[in-house]
């Protein structure tokens, strides 16, 4: 009895995922190293805070602690910290907003170094799985941190300890530090529709 036109499709698909299932397998019995990594989440599309937030609360999620350093948008309210903090991850948040509004450097580099000195506590501390560095990249652009002393102190952190750092325009220097890089596009914005950014969705 010849073979369904139905049944041709499911041997085809299943020959298909089969390969599929031999390459994935043979990719993750190659990552045999056991080590936290440094993700860098960047580019000019909306997301990359989100995204950092999200391996956070995966995290928690798994019963580990994480911590997180906010840049630039510090005096916000921001429901992501309002869910964590209730969730015992400690938060060091920057004084000031975007040096656009506050339009004064010497403050901005004063806040940024006063946050700073927590973020080195969380790298330097091995309870620590993952340390979300949000809206880092501003920083080492405008040159309010010392590139070096960032990069070292991430670059030493515990073995274990992984690092989310975010933000657009991330330095060559921070993107050849990471094992991972996400360049998120920005394809569509809804402000540009004038829409208004929605509490709940947009922070």
């Amino acid at each position: 009895m010849s073979k369904t036109e139905e049944e041709l499709k499911q041997e085809r698909h299943k020959k298909k995922a089969q390969k599929q299932k031999e390459k994935v397998d043979a990719s993750i019995a190659k990552a045999t190293e056991e080590r936290g990594i440094v993700i860098v989440i960047t580019g000019n599309g909306k997301g990359k805070s989100t995204s950092g937030f999200g391996t956070v609360a995966r995290a928690v999620g798994h019963g580990y602690k994480a911590a997180v350093v906010q840049f630039i948008k510090g005096q916000w309210d921001c429901g992501e910290r309002n869910l964590l903090e209730q969730n015992g991850v400690p938060f060091a948040v920057m004084g000031t907003g975007f040096t656009w509004e506050t339009q004064d450097r010497t403050a901005d580099i004063a806040a940024a170094e006063e946050v700073w000195a927590h973020a080195k506590e969380y790298l330097a501390d091995p309870q620590y799985h993952v340390v979300l560095l949000d809206e880092l990249t501003y920083m080492l652009g405008y040159d309010y941190l010392d590139k070096d002393e960032v990069l070292n102190a991430i670059r030493n952190r515990p073995e274990n300890q992984s690092v989310v750092v975010t933000g657009r325009g991330a330095i060559k220097e921070l993107r050849d530090l990471a094992d991972t890089v996400s360049e998120i596009k920005d394809e569509k914005h809804a402000y540009r529709a004038g829409i208004k950014a929605r509490k709940g969705v947009d922070w």
